[in-house]
């Protein structure tokens, strides 16, 4: 196959997969951690009315979504890529991380939660991830 094909479809594929994997665990977030009592978090008018009876269990969840969802995401790109794998994992990093920054500009959230979320969810797991077949494959 053609390398630019490849890589192409590295990122794409990398986002599609990692974008199910964080919505996967979102969805089924609210089963294994329950939102707080009275909350309805299926609109986004319903979030921001939840923020603050939120607990730090309650951004659990979301944090697992956004690292395991650009986790896989990375770890899919650098499997396809052709060349320059790694950075095909930082792409899928960036491309997270852009999202997870208009997540927080539309849903903002406890500022603990966003420094944390920004500084490890994102660049660290895409990193984790093209690491994880550089050393398979050696």
């Amino acid at each position: 196959m053609n390398p630019v094909v490849k890589n192409i479809l590295a990122v794409v594929l990398g986002l599609f997969i990692g974008g199910i994997v964080n919505t996967a665990i979102v969805m089924i977030s609210g089963s294994i951690i329950p939102p707080p009592e009275g909350t309805d978090l299926k609109t986004m008018e319903g979030l921001l009315a939840a923020m603050p009876l939120m607990e730090p269990k309650h951004f659990l969840m979301p944090f697992l979504a956004h690292a395991l969802g650009t986790l896989v995401g990375a770890f899919i790109a650098v499997k396809i890529a052709a060349n320059n794998k790694m950075t095909f994992a930082m792409v899928i990093g960036c491309c997270f991380l852009v999202g997870g920054i208009m997540n927080i500009v539309m849903l903002p959230s406890p500022l603990w939660f966003t420094i944390v979320d920004l500084l490890l969810a994102y660049i660290p797991m895409a990193y984790f991830g093209g690491t994880i077949v550089s050393r398979k494959n050696k």
